[in-house]
């Protein structure tokens, strides 16, 4: 087998500089744009700043008047000088009084005051941002109040009596003042936070008032004050928890972005402009042109992501370390974004070209990004919520996983990063790889490269299905058929109440089960295929396949718990969600085990493989690889599952259940498999401590956990794990049809092969 010519890979890396550095766009976008961006940015923020002030907002006094005795808040038709922390917020608030109460003559004394209900009506209407108001009795009952502590205080002196007697307790209670407020209105909250804030300080100068009422001095409430030391400042990491939430992103934006716009012209561009065809009758081999080209990309990725870091780093430097709280982007920051640069913009890099070497044109290939960027998106921005850290479990996550290791380093927790560090590499590398194989995949393929203009109508698309059926449904068709599924499963799972008993939850599996999963399968079988048996696989089995699935079920057990396990380490589960399982598991506990068993185990092993393992892998099996199909079932299998922990181990087993329907043949082995190994669950979580009990020589094998379940010992793990093998092992051995594209595909790699070999 011939190994790679990197001679060849050098002439064509260095060609596809050469054109792209002839390409205005692609200069613009990666030298020129990142220089001029963030200065232009900061610039532009610092000029609009200047006509961004805090506006003031009017609040509608309702039931307000003077207070003899307490601590004022009105001073001359305006909140009081003393409750502000700063003198110039109190311009802030600006305050009418319903009816003139503070400035009433006896000419207006018949005025009529609003009510409570006007009051709101007044902020509905948008006439006040907030209305404050005081209940009628609330002032009298104040100053009964005052007036009782004073009373009690006298009499303390003069008799002698303790402070908690009945007699001298004083149980008035006052009525509350009330803040009416709209959060559909920013404005109005804002003057709420205000306000609030505002009768927070009123209400502890009352109390104060109230403890010199009763002879306590006012320093009894608050002996002490709380000082802070920032020490960020004596670290050089003031700002640095900003800028760690910044820089990751932007690098994995601008790696993607800056491999995105070459990838397309290097692919698509060159199909217009017809020098795809030289490039690939030359004699470098479609590897090494890809690997030139993917280099080329991953150049101007690097650097695109280099020079945007260097300018926001700069302007951070000089312009936004000025604003308070907020310091230049730390030293460290250079260390670590470089150490994940390169990754980053291979794995971008990679999936940029495979996305582009399938469009036929520039401008379809610029439609590519958006998708691109929905699914980054959400895995490069939830990591920057306070709630995520970084643990090995989000460290295994693609993405999420690079960005939390950034963040944690950046925020000087460089021991922590170093730690995860080895698990974020393991994945990015691993999907590197994955990316560069598709890649090298798409350029393998003929019909990807050169395939045909083509208008999407739906209609047209759904009529050629429908008229010009196959035996089996299309890989198209498999993909919309899992979609709509989750699509349905969605809006259902709100439309459920949560079940308090048996029935409602058995009603509500049996719906889901037969109406959201089996039904729309079974439809598209019938309206998109010839032939239902074949799509379904509902061929007759060998009966040791039965034989070896029941069995692989059984003896995966114990090493699907051990995988539950750990998944429930890595990922732990909610508390509200950790108390709906218990409550799940109560109900069970309650009904008659067969029916139980019915619901969870008899009805899902149909309905579930007749979708995923019938109809949705009989499509993906067209893609021309087994196991790509069998992974692209299990995953819609396991998104079926509405609990993260759950999807996960759903997956892992539906790519058994997968190889196993593929091997046989037939939709019986898996139904069988999954009837067992729900069975199975079920049954030790309803009978495993009591047999444990009965059985004390399990004991070595099995234990009661805290939660009232079963944990295998890793003995019979590990012993599980060894015969799952040897059934698995020799039910791939086993003979089984392929389709055509299967067949084609392993001609094709055949031919390939030889190839290299010559």
């Amino acid at each position: 087998m011939r190994g790679m010519n990197l001679q060849n890979v050098r002439w064509i890396l260095s060609r596809e500089i050469r054109d792209q550095l002839r390409d205005r766009r692609t200069l613009f976008v990666v030298l020129v744009l990142p220089i001029l961006l963030y200065p232009l940015l900061g610039m532009t923020f610092f000029q609009i700043s200047q006509f961004m002030q805090e506006q003031p907002t009017v609040v509608l006094v309702v039931g307000a008047r003077d207070l003899a005795g307490l601590p004022p808040l009105f001073e001359k038709d305006r909140f009081a000088d003393a409750l502000f922390t700063d003198p110039e917020k109190q311009r802030l608030l600006e305050i009418e009084f319903a009816s003139r109460e503070l400035r009433r003559t006896d000419d207006e004394a018949s005025t009529r005051v609003y009510s409570q209900a006007e009051a709101r009506g007044a902020v509905i209407a948008g006439r006040y941002d907030a209305a404050l108001y005081f209940p009628p009795d609330f002032a009298d009952r104040l100053e009964a109040f005052r007036e009782a502590i004073q009373e009690r205080t006298a009499r303390k002196a003069r008799d002698g009596e303790p402070a908690g007697s009945a007699e001298t307790a004083v149980p008035l209670a006052i009525p509350s003042p009330e803040i009416i407020y709209t959060t559909a209105n920013e404005k109005s909250q804002i003057a709420f936070a205000r306000l609030s804030e505002l009768l927070r300080r009123w209400t502890e100068k009352i109390g104060e008032t109230n403890l010199e009422a009763s002879g306590v001095p006012p320093t009894a409430a608050r002996p002490f004050e709380v000082e802070t030391a920032d020490v960020a400042d004596q670290t050089g990491m003031r700002g640095a928890a900003v800028w760690s939430k910044i820089l990751p992103v932007l690098l994995l934006i601008w790696a993607m972005t800056g491999a995105f716009y070459p990838a397309v012209d290097l692919c698509a561009g060159e199909k217009e402009r017809g020098t795809l065809e030289t490039l690939l009758s030359s004699p470098a081999e479609r590897s090494e042109i890809v690997l030139g080209k993917l280099l080329t990309i991953m150049l101007f990725s690097m650097v695109t992501a280099i020079l945007n870091l260097l300018s926001i780093g700069i302007t951070g430097w000089l312009v936004l370390a000025q604003l308070p709280g907020l310091g230049p982007p730390p030293t460290i920051a250079v260390v670590w974004l470089a150490l994940a640069l390169a990754p980053v913009s291979a794995l971008f890099s990679a999936l940029c070209l495979a996305l582009a070497a399938f469009a036929r044109s520039t401008k379809e290939g610029q439609y590519y990004l958006m998708p691109l960027l929905l699914v980054t998106m959400p895995l490069a921005v939830l990591p920057m919520s306070s709630g995520v850290e970084l643990t090995l479990g989000n460290s295994l996550i693609p993405v999420s996983g690079v960005v939390l290791l950034l963040r944690t380093a950046l925020e000087g927790n460089s021991w922590s990063a170093i730690q995860f560090a080895p698990p974020v590499v393991a994945v990015t590398l691993a999907c590197c790889y994955l990316a560069i194989r598709w890649a090298v995949e798409q350029f393998n393929s003929e019909s990807v490269l050169f395939r045909e203009s083509e208008r999407l109508d739906v209609g047209l698309w759904v009529r050629h299905l429908m008229h010009d059926r196959q035996a089996t449904p299309t890989a198209a068709a498999a993909l919309f058929c899992g979609v709509l599924i989750l699509v349905v499963k969605f809006f259902m799972s709100f439309a459920m109440p949560q079940p308090a008993g048996f029935r409602q939850f058995a009603a509500a599996t049996l719906v889901t089960q037969l109406v959201v999963i089996a039904t729309p399968a079974l439809l598209m079988t019938l309206l998109f295929t010839s032939s239902p048996r074949q799509t379904l696989l509902l061929g007759r089995p060998r009966a040791r396949t039965l034989l070896a699935a029941m069995a692989l079920a059984v003896v995966l057990h114990p090493v699907m718990s051990g995988l539950q396990w750990v998944v429930m380490r890595l990922y732990p589960v909610s508390a509200p969600m950790q108390e709906a399982l218990s409550g799940l598991e109560g109900i069970f506990r309650g009904a008659p085990f067969w029916q139980v068993a019915m619901v969870v185990a008899l009805v899902p092993a149909l309905c579930e493989e007749l979708a995923f393992r019938g109809f949705i892998l009989s499509g993906f099996r067209h893609l021309g690889h087994k196991w790509r199909a069998i992974v692209f079932s299990a995953v819609f299998f396991g998104l079926t599952h509405g609990i993260l922990q759950q999807s996960l181990i759903a997956s892992l087993t539906g790519v058994v259940i997968g190889m196993i329907a593929v091997q046989s043949g037939s939709l019986l082995p898996g139904i069988l498999f999954h009837l067992v190994h729900n069975g199975l669950a079920l049954a030790s979580m309803q009978f495993g401590p009591s047999l444990l009990e009965r059985l004390p020589w399990l004991r070595s094998a099995a234990e009661v956990s805290e939660g009232g379940g079963i944990v295998y010992s890793w003995s019979a793990v590990m012993a599980g794990g060894a015969l799952a093998i040897a059934l698995v092992a020799w039910l791939e051995c086993l003979p089984h049809s392929k389709s055509a594209e299967e067949e084609e595909q392993e001609r094709i790699d055949r031919a390939f092969q030889v190839d290299l070999g010559n």
